[in-house]
C-alpha cells in the first residue's frame, strides 16, 4: 500500500472519528439540557403543588423561608420572561438557573406565585419534603400515624417507612445528626439515592426514601447515542463506498466495452480515484492486449502472405519432380525444396520468437555477464558466416572496465545478431559494432556503410513484418520480423532501440541502449 494512500485513509479515518466524538458530545450536552431541565421541574413538582394546595402556605410553612428563601408574590412582582409569566398561568412548575441556586415557582388558584430557591435541587428538595412530613406527622398520633404515612407519600411522590427492625437503622453518624436536627439526610450504599431519616417528638424514626436523582447516562441517551453515531458512521461508510463502487463501475463498463470490441476504450484516471492503481493496472492491460490484438491480426495477414510463395515453390518443385528427366534436373528441385523448407522453419522460428516477446516476454533471467563478451562472439560468428564483408568491433579500454551488465544473454546475443545481420545484408563492404558503456548504461551501435535508411521510415522499420524494399527473398528483404524482434529484447530489458544515419560510414546506424544493472525494487 503506497504510504501517501495510507496517510491520507488514516486521515480521513481521524478526522471522521473526531467528528462523531464531536458531534455524540454536542448531542449529549444538549440532550441532557433538556432532559435536567425537564427533571427539576418534574422532581420539585410534588413539592410545589403540595405548598400550593395549601390554604395560607406562608404563613404554615414559615419556616422554609429560612431554608429556602420561601417567597409568596403577585405576577407582577416577577423579574421573568414572557414565557415564563405564561407557564405559570398554566399551571406549570418553573425552574430557572439562577447565579445562587435553582429558583423553582408555581403559581396557585389565587394566583399568587409562590417561590423557593434551592442550592442543591436534590438535597434540598429531599430535605424540604422531610421537614414537612415531620411538621404532619408530629402532631398525629401513633395510631393514625400509618395512614398518614400512606397520604403524605402519594401527594409528596416519596416512600414514608417506619423504621422497626434494628438491623435497618442507620450508622452512628446519621443517628448524630437527626438527634441534633431531627432529620438527617444520606445516601444509601446500594440504592444510589438519597433517603433522610426523620426522628419525630415521640422519638419515632422515619425513612423517607427519595427518587433516583438525574442520571445522565441513562440507558436512552447512551442508546441515542449509539444509533447517531452508527448512523454517521453508516453514512461516511455508504459515501466512501459509493465513490469506490462508482469507480468500480466505471471499470467495469470499460471491461463491458472492450469485451464487445471497443479496443481504445479506457479508464479515466485522477489522483482523487480511490482505485486510480487499479484504473492504471487495467489501462495498461488494455492497451496491452489491444497492441496483441493489432499484432495477431498483423499476423495472420503477414504470415499466410509468408507462407504462400514458399509453398507454392515446393508445390512447383513436386510438380517438376514428376517430369525430371534425368538425375541432375531431379537433384536441382530437391535441393530448391530443401532450400523452401529451410526457409519455412526459419520463419517459423522468426514467428514463434516474436509472438512470445510480444505475449508478455519469455520468463527473463537477468544475469551477470559481459557485453563486450557477447558483441565479440556475435561478431565472429558473422564474419565467418560472411566472408565478403568486413565485420568489426570497436570497443575502448574504457567500456571494457564497465562490460559486466545484468542481462540475459541468450537474447541480447540474439539483438545484436539480428542487427549485424541486417547490417551486412545491405552494406557494401563494411560493418562496425560499437560499444560505449559506462556506469550506468550500455549502448552498441552497429553501423553500416550501405544506403542507410530514410529519416521518415525510421519508426517504420520496427514494425512487424514491416520491409522498406519490394523484394519478398531471404536473400534481401528478410522477413520483417528482426528489428521488431530487437525492439522487444530492448522493451523487456528495460531498454530501447532506435535508428539514425552513421556519421563514420554513412550507412544505417541501429543502436541499442539499456541499463547497465537491474533496479532495487524496494521491499513492500
Amino acid at each position: 500500500m503506497p504510504f501517501k494512500f495510507f496517510l491520507k485513509l488514516y486521515a480521513r479515518l481521524i478526522g471522521l472519528t473526531f467528528l462523531i466524538l464531536l458531534f455524540c458530545v454536542a448531542l449529549f450536552l444538549g440532550v441532557n439540557s433538556v432532559r435536567e431541565q425537564y427533571w427539576q421541574e418534574r422532581f420539585a413538582e410534588p413539592l410545589m403543588r403540595w405548598i400550593a394546595s395549601t390554604p395560607n402556605a406562608a404563613g404554615q410553612y414559615h419556616w422554609l423561608s429560612s431554608f429556602h428563601d420561601f417567597r409568596v408574590l403577585s405576577p407582577g412582582q416577577l423579574s421573568a420572561s414572557d414565557i415564563v409569566v405564561e407557564r405559570l398561568s398554566y399551571g406549570q412548575v418553573v425552574s430557572l438557573d439562577t447565579s445562587i441556586g435553582h429558583q423553582v415557582m408555581i403559581q396557585s388558584e389565587a394566583g399568587e406565585v409562590l417561590m423557593l430557591r434551592f442550592g442543591d435541587l436534590y438535597n434540598d428538595v429531599s430535605e424540604a419534603l422531610a421537614l414537612i412530613a415531620r411538621w404532619h406527622l408530629g402532631g398525629v398520633p401513633g395510631g393514625g400515624r400509618e395512614q398518614a404515612m400512606g397520604q403524605l407519600s402519594e401527594s409528596l411522590g416519596v416512600s414514608l417507612t417506619s423504621i422497626q427492625d434494628p438491623d435497618s437503622v442507620p450508622d452512628a453518624d446519621v443517628l448524630g445528626r437527626v438527634s441534633q436536627r431531627g432529620i438527617a439526610l444520606y445516601q444509601h450504599p446500594l440504592e444510589g439515592q438519597a433517603h433522610v431519616l426523620i426522628r419525630l417528638e415521640d422519638g419515632a424514626l422515619i425513612d423517607l426514601s427519595m427518587p433516583p436523582p438525574f442520571d445522565p447516562w441513562a440507558w436512552p441517551v447512551l442508546l441515542l447515542l449509539l444509533l447517531v453515531g452508527g448512523s454517521v458512521l453508516a453514512l461516511a461508510l455508504y459515501l466512501a463506498m459509493r465513490e469506490v463502487d462508482s469507480n468500480l463501475r466505471a471499470v467495469e463498463s470499460v471491461a463491458i466495452r472492450i469485451a464487445r470490441g471497443e479496443m481504445s476504450a479506457r479508464v479515466e484516471t485522477s489522483d482523487s480515484r480511490l482505485v486510480s492503481r487499479l484504473a492504471a493496472a487495467f489501462n495498461g492491460m488494455a492497451e496491452h492486449i489491444q497492441r496483441l490484438v493489432g499484432v495477431q491480426r498483423e499476423m495472420i495477414h503477414a504470415v499466410s502472405h509468408e507462407l504462400r510463395t514458399p509453398v507454392a515453390r515446393i508445390r512447383f518443385g513436386v510438380q517438376m519432380i514428376e517430369s525430371a528427366s534425368d538425375a541432375q534436373a531431379l537433384q536441382k528441385q530437391l535441393d530448391g525444396i530443401d532450400g523452401d523448407i529451410q526457409e519455412l522453419d526459419e520463419l517459423i522460428d522468426e514467428i514463434l520468437t516474436y509472438a512470445r516477446l510480444e505475449q508478455g516476454g519469455p520468463v527473463f533471467a537477468l544475469q551477470e555477464s559481459s557485453v563486450t563478451d557477447i558483441v565479440r562472439q556475435v561478431v565472429s560468428e558473422q564474419q565467418m558466416i560472411r566472408t565478403e564483408h568486413v565485420i568489426e568491433a570497436d570497443i575502448d579500454d574504457e567500456s571494457e572496465a564497465w562490460a559486466l551488465s545484468d542481462v540475459e544473454p541468450r537474447y541480447i546475443h540474439r539483438a545484436i545478431q539480428n542487427l549485424v545481420g541486417n547490417g551486412a545484408r545491405y552494406a557494401a563492404s563494411r560493418v562496425r559494432v560499437h560499444c560505449q558503456l559506462d556506469e550506468d548504461n550500455c549502448r552498441i551501435d552497429v553501423e553500416d556503410d550501405g544506403p542507410g535508411v530514410p529519416e521518415e521510415d525510421w519508426e517504420k522499420v520496427f514494425t512487424a513484418f514491416a520491409r522498406l524494399d519490394d523484394s519478398r527473398t531471404r536473400t534481401s528483404g528478410g522477413y520483417g520480423l528482426g528489428l521488431s524482434i530487437v525492439r522487444r529484447i530492448l522493451y523487456w530489458h528495460g531498454g530501447q532501440a532506435f535508428v539514425s544515419r552513421s556519421e563514420a560510414l554513412g550507412g544505417a546506424r541501429f543502436s541499442l541502449v539499456w541499463p547497465r544493472k537491474k533496479p532495487i525494487e524496494p521491499s513492500i
